[in-house]
């Protein structure tokens, strides 16, 4: 899952990153309006930590943004003000949760996996593709009954394909999503290969079926055989 980071505090952005990304998250930064607003129009994210008082513009009227490039992510307003008038604003705008600081990262977690769970597991921890399943809370897979170990980017692609099931996904998409903004820097995107290589692997030795497939020109696709 990726992380969309907003906050002008340079010192929290850092600790909540790092908190985050120990907790499995990819997690990008952004410290001002301007930084922010050219990440969410380029990227796509399933979070967004979005700071309302920012050096340069009101992180309230990011939310136009969010809603033009970024429909899908889940949204947490932090602020320092406890204000009644800018909770109301901002759960008016679309936002999911809403904390004041300061705050214990932990509770942050929390409050970030409810808004997963919400938005793209129907209220479950446990999301299940025919004869797989992953418990997103203690990132286990089952596939027909049997725990099967995966490496955390395994992991991470397999919960993306379930997640965005019957939709093609690029190359492009896939390697932005699972390894930060700047892979499009790399040179290529063989290691997506090798990485749907191990999956499809694990999941046949379970008993389980292909259901990623290839959509030459395109991109992959996870959907019914």
């Amino acid at each position: 899952m990726k992380i969309l980071i907003i906050e002008d505090e340079i010192e929290l952005l850092i600790a909540e990153s790092n908190y985050l990304t120990k907790e499995g998250y990819v997690c990008e930064m952004a410290e001002n309006f301007q930084k922010a607003g050219e990440k969410i129009s380029i990227y796509e994210y399933d979070i967004i930590l979005l700071d309302i008082t920012l050096p340069d513009g009101n992180g309230l009227e990011l939310f136009k943004t969010v809603k033009k490039y970024n429909v899908k992510a889940g949204v947490i307003i932090i602020s320092a003000k406890n204000s009644l008038d800018d909770k109301i604003i901002g759960l008016d705008l679309g936002a999911d949760d809403y904390m004041t600081k300061p705050f214990q990262l932990s509770e942050l977690n929390s409050r970030i996996k409810a808004v997963l769970r919400r938005r793209q597991f129907d209220g479950s921890n446990i999301i299940t593709f025919n004869e797989i399943s992953l418990n997103t809370d203690s990132k286990a897979i089952n596939i027909n009954g049997n725990d099967i170990s995966f490496t955390k980017k395994e992991y991470d692609l397999l919960l993306y394909f379930i997640v965005n099931k019957n939709r093609v996904l690029t190359k492009e998409a896939i390697a932005e999503h699972l390894w930060e903004d700047n892979i499009d820097l790399a040179d290529n995107f063989d290691f997506i290969y090798t990485h749907l290589n191990n999956i499809r692997k694990k999941i046949k030795s379970a008993g389980g079926k292909d259901y990623i497939k290839t959509i030459y020109g395109m991109g992959y696709k996870l959907g019914e055989l």
